[in-house]
């Protein structure tokens, strides 16, 4: 039997055992799951058992962003009953990429719910969780799950505006208004920039909006207004038009910074756009600092999550929520309700 054949059969297993048969590892606390959220990887694994060209070899609970409730510390300092952001990335804080606090690099990082790492671990789409103690990240009182669940993919929308440069006062045009790209607006809102986006949906543009962008909807204004208008352009939709919409954008000298999850295919850029203009285009894979940053973030209440929320869903109804995510009628982030959510 094939992989695929295998894989088809299970449908990747996207949600968990309950509990797990193992003792604790050392290092490790055990978690309830209060509040999870859906990514675009999960998406790709669960249609095509493949992310940005990593091949699933085996069924795996999906999931990587989530917070939980600790409920056995195993000797470790965070205490019982502790609501915890669970940073996904478990790097191995020795090789160069670590030393130099760039553990999103790291050469041998294992990534839960994820191809990437071999054989795969499972994710936190399941009610009991074991993660490195060093991984969870205790927050105030008074912080909701359903806000802290944020952290992960807040993290990442806010290496992508670190790579690119944003500060207050910039201009900054965000392409796709997908839960990534809202991320991404909010954040550089909370920075104080002026921001633009820009999507085919008129339903995300309207979030994007009520997130605090100036709204445009594809193909209901003349594109070239937005001609060398940017200092910065976050490209948050996947979509090769809206990359080169990105590069038409940007000013002379300004920065791209690549948030979305291109899938590998062929594709038409167009480069001369980057040499005639001296455009920097920059790669945002993960996060580092920022997990703390987005945590800071959440915790502060300086961004309106309930507005970048979409839908909730139980933990069960995974598969069902991951078809509507699918479908492209949610717009913003759609989640997960766990036993302690």
């Amino acid at each position: 039997m094939s992989i695929e054949t295998k894989l088809t059969a299970a449908r990747t297993i996207v949600v968990g055992p309950q509990t797990p048969s193992n003792a604790i590892a050392d290092g490790h606390v055990r978690l309830q799951l209060a509040v999870a959220s859906l990514c675009g990887t999960d998406l790709h694994y669960y249609s095509h058992f493949s992310n940005a060209g990593f091949l699933l070899q085996n069924p795996v609970t999906l999931g990587h962003e989530a917070c939980a409730y600790v409920t056995d510390a195993n000797g470790t300092d965070l205490k019982v009953g502790q609501l915890v952001a669970l940073n996904p990335i478990m790097n191995c804080e020795s090789c160069a990429a670590c030393l130099r606090g760039e553990e999103n690099l790291c050469t041998a990082k294992k990534f839960p719910g994820s191809a990437t790492t071999v054989p795969h671990l499972d994710g936190f789409f399941r009610d009991v969780i074991d993660h490195p103690a060093r991984c969870c990240r205790p927050v105030a009182d008074g912080v909701s799950p359903r806000h802290l669940t944020f952290a992960e993919p807040m993290a990442c929308a806010l290496h992508a505006l670190n790579k690119g440069g944003v500060v207050a006062g910039q201009k900054v045009l965000v392409t796709g208004c997908g839960p990534m790209g809202l991320l991404a607006i909010a954040g550089a809102v909370a920075r104080g920039a002026e921001v633009t986006a820009i999507d085919l949906r008129a339903g995300a543009v309207d979030v994007a909006v009520r997130a605090g962008a100036t709204g445009l909807v594809i193909g209901a204004f003349d594109e070239a207004i937005l001609d060398r208008k940017f200092d910065v352009v976050v490209e948050a939709s996947g979509a090769i038009p809206a990359f080169n919409t990105a590069l038409r954008a940007i000013r002379q000298k300004g920065r791209v910074a690549i948030l979305s999850n291109i899938q590998l295919r062929e594709a038409q850029v167009n480069l001369n756009q980057i040499m005639l203009k001296e455009i920097e285009v920059v790669g945002s894979f993960q996060f580092n600092r920022e997990f703390e940053e987005a945590v800071q973030l959440i915790e502060a209440g300086t961004v309106d999550f309930d507005v970048l929320t979409a839908e909730a869903y139980p933990m069960a109804e995974a598969a069902a929520a991951l078809e509507a995510m699918g479908a492209g009628q949610a717009f913003g982030k759609i989640i997960l309700l766990g036993q302690g959510g």
